[in-house]
């Protein structure tokens, strides 16, 4: 069945940098950004004038309508002034994620055939190099003027206000590359279109107003940095750009929400989850807040509603190619009493929403059916990659183009989507077909497991499920992930009375904390592969019993003699490192299951420990991978990897 969402956007002039540019010459003395941790700032007439001097470095190289740029800047006002100053020469940006492997980042440029680079310039200036063919340019972002960044131009000055190129609403204004199901990365093209889709309406769902101060919290290699960024600048907002929980304790980056009075704010659902179990009351303070990416935990939308909730707090969904996001369901508790879990909600703006059987016909409500989309939001589809574009994006009878979800959803009574699974997920176990999302959904709703993450590893007889979990009460009580007793015990013995024997996991693993990727939401490459460690330890042991640990207090020289793992060696390095830095009476008083964030770390400790670590195993290591990996053992094997991988 089709619904579509009949409200209408305005016309506007094709360009987004248009919209910025009206802006400009209404309010140019707003602030447009500000770095919250340096407090930079930057007017409207500022960035213009940055952007504008930034488009003309670029026009002098040959940079015009149908260029990609490459951007390898960090979040802040200089990531803002490049991604202007882009579009204004009528190319696009590609955002280049400050977090991906060296040899990601070149098949990603290789494939966009970017024609120039923009960087920071001087300590601003990315510190991990990219390997980039030999005749690309590249450029610094100006950050000043000719006569200084705020010289007092008048808005009637045509040097500064003059508009810039024109094009048309199908030209790219920026490629996102997402993670395709081969592995291979694919570039999303967002033409001014479908942005002009997401911004100008003031009276969609999620709008930002000028009265607005937004929070520019995504990595911007995501998606949500579209909404962040073109939807405070076109409706002449503040973008206040936020560190992360990574960079800050939460305490700190929830109190910085209120210093900055931030009203509008999107968040990954990972991030939404952790500040509901840590500081359900901090959220207060926003006008709006989006929470997309994942599948919303009732429960914590529920304590955050109880604490003192955002005047609006919006669960939403939409694929990259959907331009961030195209339903939208409003957290009540009211509107949450009686469910069993979140919807995704209606159409937002003109999307037009279809729920389609394998022949692509409507499926009646309640059924369940493959999602497509369509709707100005769509996009273009895959940069040089015309087979994956003609797989996802097809011709509908009557309706034009829609974007194959692959998203298995069914609509409800009350005419709201439920996202129930999806289509490229199935697995085959045992001659059953499984859909390994209704075993997490399952898992969830037990009230054992606040996050669950199923995977099918091996083939032929050995294969089987495996799953872990994040626990409620995992701070309070000890796990060793034994399959017939603790929490995994009571999590498999609730799902045994849910789901049949042959979809039950063979083991579950507790974790300590979720492990996130560069775009906030949960890392399920990384999940995987501890699962996979999880799984092969415990067949070294008996049936039922515990997965063994690394003996932390294993000399890394006497492993090697013996012929121990070397993982053992790293772990003793890691725990002897962390019982330095955070004050513990020596490595023996760790367990294997402890995590860096629990033992009191935080993101200043884990640049020291990154540091130690590295200079005692010979190995770059992340500051991120400290704070984030699940516990001592996990990073261990990780560290292993890389160690080995060196020699």
């Amino acid at each position: 069945m089709s619904r579509t969402h009949s409200d209408s956007s305005p016309q506007c002039p094709a360009g987004i940098h248009h919209l910025v540019g009206e802006r400009v010459r209404e309010t140019p003395d707003a602030l447009a950004v500000r770095e919250a941790l340096t407090g930079r700032e930057l007017s409207y007439r500022n960035l213009w004038e940055l952007a504008g001097a930034t488009a003309t470095r670029l026009a002098a190289l040959g940079i015009g309508p149908g260029a990609v740029v490459a951007l390898d800047l960090d979040r802040g006002a200089d990531l803002v002034v490049a991604a202007l100053a882009v579009i204004r020469t009528g190319a696009g940006y590609l955002p280049v994620d400050g977090s991906a492997p060296a040899d990601r980042v070149a098949v990603i440029l290789s494939d966009s055939r970017a024609q120039a680079v923009l960087v920071g310039d001087g300590s601003a200036r990315r510190s991990r190099a990219i390997h980039l063919p030999r005749a690309m340019p590249v450029l610094t972002v100006v950050r000043e003027t000719e006569g200084g960044a705020s010289s007092p131009a008048e808005p009637t000055d045509t040097a500064v206000f003059a508009p810039a190129v024109d094009v048309d609403e199908e030209s790219p204004l920026c490629v996102g590359y997402t993670s395709g199901s081969t592995g291979v990365p694919k570039g999303v093209v967002v033409p001014h279109r479908a942005v002009r889709d997401l911004v100008s309406d003031p009276a969609a769902v999620g709008a930002i107003t000028a009265a607005d101060r937004v929070a520019q919290l995504a990595n911007p290699a995501f998606d949500a940095f579209t909404w962040e960024v073109w939807g405070a600048l076109t409706a002449g907002a503040p973008l206040i750009v936020l560190p992360t929980v990574v960079e800050v304790d939460l305490a700190r980056w929830s109190g910085l929400l209120a210093y900055e009075s931030i009203s509008s704010a999107l968040l990954t659902t990972s991030l939404f989850h952790m500040v509901s179990r840590e500081a359900p009351g901090s959220l207060g303070c926003l006008r709006q807040l989006l929470v997309g990416g994942e599948q919303l935990d009732l429960a914590a939308a529920e304590r955050v509603l109880a604490a003192g909730a955002p005047q609006t707090l919006l669960n939403i969904y939409g694929p990259t190619e959907t331009t961030v996001f195209a339903t939208a369901f409003a957290c009540t508790q009211a509107s949450l009493t009686g469910r069993r879990r979140v919807p995704v909600g209606t159409a937002v703006r003109r999307a037009q929403l279809h729920v389609l059987d394998d022949r692509m016909q409507p499926v009646p409500d309640g059924e369940t059916g493959e999602l497509y989309i369509g709707g100005p939001s769509v996009t273009k589809g895959y940069l040089h990659q015309p087979e994956r574009t003609a797989h996802a994006y097809r011709e509908l009878d009557g309706h034009g183009l829609v974007y194959r979800t692959g998203d298995l959803v069914r609509r409800l009574a009350d005419g709201e989507l439920e996202v129930v699974g999806r289509a490229d997920r199935q697995v085959k176990l045992r001659g059953f077909r499984i859909e390994l999302e209704e075993i997490e959904q399952a898992a969830v709703a037990t009230g054992h497991a606040e996050a669950a993450f199923v995977e099918k590893l091996g083939e032929g007889h050995t294969a089987r499920l495996v799953g872990a979990f994040l626990r409620p009460d995992r701070r309070a009580v000890p796990d060793t992930g034994a399959a017939g007793a603790g929490p995994a015990g009571r999590l498999a013995a609730a799902l045994a009375s849910r789901l049949p024997t042959y979809m039950l996991p063979a083991l579950w693993l507790p974790l300590e904390d979720l492990p996130l990727g560069s775009t906030g939401k949960a890392d399920r490459t990384r999940i995987r592969a501890l699962l996979a460690e999880f799984a092969d330890s415990a067949a070294q042991t008996a049936p039922g019993a515990a997965a063994p640990a690394a003996d932390l207090s294993a000399d890394p020289a006497a492993s090697a003699r013996t012929g121990s793992s070397a993982a053992e060696g790293a772990a003793h390095t890691v725990a002897v490192v962390w019982a330095e830095l955070l004050g513990l009476p020596g490595p023996e008083a760790l367990r294997p299951t402890d995590d860096f964030l629990g033992l009191g770390g935080n993101s200043i400790l884990a640049t020291q420990a990154a540091f130690r670590i590295a200079e005692r195993l010979g190995t770059p290591v992340d500051p991120t991978d400290i704070l984030l990996t699940p516990s001592l053992t996990a990073l261990a094997a990780q560290l292993d990897g890389s160690v080995a991988a060196d020699r």
